[in-house]
């Protein structure tokens, strides 16, 4: 009778983000009561629909992109995507030493922090031959960071008086997770989202030179270095629409179904969390992570603002 129960309610959620009734901050805090109050009915097969719906979204909403327009944006996002993983990556080194966390740990969240959340994590962590709990600590204090700014940003997006532009680039570059950022920016509105996920997919790119980096730092040999391959697909999809290779309306019908299925996706990203895993995270990586992303929200907000 409970999974019954815990089905039916699953399923009735999945729906109402499926019909755009409830908004993005609304699926993820849905995801985390649903858990908290009935249990997960299919954790495992969740975690690998969150990978595979987190890419199709983004590749679907390529199709509502311009070549011209996305590329103005890469060279206008270039030199804060820049400086903030510099700083983010030398912040955390320091703060490894300073807070005394596993060195392996804190770079994977500097990592995390620093480009793409728990992509990022799941890359760099065969290059530094992490352990499955080292990765997991790291990947829960980041998923638990994503979460709470999914649900502040568009307010204080709103409280700074930030324009589309500026919303959508400090999305992309102060939250990690790629999820977490569109689903922020889908909040504030249709131009904020163009520009987060533009920026957010170059910043992306950054996994390659900080693999090769942290082969250097713990002189790690012959590992393999994970490409975000689905990037590929966003720019095909980008030039299938700047070029005009099908009907307007099946563009705008993509990229719709595309903001569903990340609704979709945030749902079963709170779904995935749990007190066992903040518990289980502990006080001081929490600490670690805490104070890095403080440090580049408002240091790239403060950018944004001025520069």
């Amino acid at each position: 009778m409970k999974r019954n129960i815990q089905i039916a309610v699953f399923s009735l959620i999945i729906v109402l983000a499926a019909l755009n009734i409830i908004n993005s901050p609304v699926a993820l805090i849905s995801g985390f009561l649903f858990t908290l109050t009935l249990g997960h009915p299919f954790p495992i097969k969740s975690k690998k629909a969150i990978s595979f719906l987190l890419k199709a979204s983004v590749i679907g909403l390529g199709f509502g992109m311009s070549l011209t327009e996305t590329i103005k944006t890469s060279k206008e996002g270039f030199v804060i995507t820049a400086l903030s993983i510099f700083l983010t990556v030398s912040i955390g080194l320091l703060l490894i030493k300073v807070l005394k966390v596993d060195k392996k740990l804190g770079f994977l969240m500097t990592s995390g922090t620093a480009i793409c959340g728990g992509s990022a994590i799941a890359a760099i962590s065969p290059v530094i031959k992490a352990d499955s709990k080292t990765i997991s600590v790291a990947i829960g204090v980041v998923f638990l960071l994503n979460s709470i700014a999914l649900l502040i940003f568009p307010s204080l997006g709103h409280v700074f008086n930030l324009s589309q532009t500026q919303f959508g680039t400090w999305c992309a570059i102060a939250i990690h997770d790629t999820s977490s950022v569109v689903g922020a920016a889908l909040e504030f509105g249709d131009k904020a989202l163009q520009i987060a996920t533009t920026v957010k997919l170059a910043r992306t790119l950054w996994i390659i030179p900080l693999s090769f980096f942290a082969m250097a730092l713990f002189k790690s040999k012959d590992q393999n270095i994970k490409i975000p391959y689905f990037i590929l697909g966003f720019i095909a999809a980008m030039l299938i629409n700047s070029y005009g290779l099908i009907p307007e309306i099946v563009s705008v019908n993509i990229v719709d179904i595309s903001k569903r299925l990340l609704v979709i996706t945030l749902f079963l990203v709170g779904a995935s969390l749990t007190f066992k895993d903040i518990k289980e995270t502990g006080f001081k990586p929490v600490l670690f992570s805490t104070i890095l992303w403080v440090f580049i929200s408002i240091f790239s907000l403060v950018f944004i603002i001025n520069f």
